[in-house]
């Protein structure tokens, strides 16, 4: 599997969550779906930038859904536990509120029960084309999308079309550009990052 680490890739992760609280402002349940969470990293960071911004209360009706096809890596996740090299690039006051040391393990660090209560773990593989729910506000796909081939890919935009709530945000990896084939069913909302918003129009 690729290393990976937390707050990787964080503009395009900042991004998502600016629209998505735009979109879901006064909703009382806010349902997000990241797919190919691989060991954690990218969901927990998502977790993590939306306790921030959001107030207490409102945060406890955030429900994520991390998704992978591979059983052991959602096994690492479960366990909430990460060496230093891969939480060391949060910034500190954040590490500090939301990871502790973990006894008898030497440089390794366990997430807050207040974050990880807020992410669902699920075995899915997007490759079947079923979603693993639907109403979401955001969908997160990145490091994934590379390993389809092209008509796999928009059968997989068609499947988050179909997920993603009136509105809805989906947040892609920047080295896949969305085909041409999708332009009337997603549009652009940031010019140098892969963030979209379901077109409601296409059928």
């Amino acid at each position: 599997m690729a290393f990976t680490f937390f707050f990787r890739d964080l503009d395009p992760l900042q991004h998502g969550v600016h629209f998505l609280l735009q979109a879901a402002s006064g909703r009382t349940r806010v349902k997000i779906w990241d797919a190919g969470c691989a060991f954690g990293p990218e969901p927990y960071t998502l977790a993590i930038l939306l306790a921030e911004r959001m107030n207490p209360f409102a945060f406890r009706n955030v429900q994520l859904i991390a998704t992978d096809y591979d059983a052991p890596l959602l096994e690492t996740m479960r366990e909430g536990i990460y060496p230093w090299e891969q939480v060391q690039r949060i910034p500190i006051d954040l590490f500090q509120k939301y990871f502790t040391p973990v006894e008898g393990r030497e440089g390794h660090f366990r997430i807050a029960d207040v974050i990880s209560q807020r992410v669902e773990l699920v075995h899915h593989d997007l490759t079947s084309l079923v979603p693993v729910r639907d109403g979401f506000s955001l969908i997160v796909c990145k490091n994934v999308l590379l390993h389809l081939q092209p008509s796999e890919r928009i059968e997989v935009f068609h499947m988050f079309h179909k997920a993603l709530e009136p509105g809805g945000i989906l947040l892609t990896e920047h080295t896949q550009k969305m085909p041409a084939d999708m332009a009337p069913y997603y549009e652009q909302l940031v010019s140098d990052s892969q963030v979209f918003r379901k077109r409601d129009a296409a059928v």
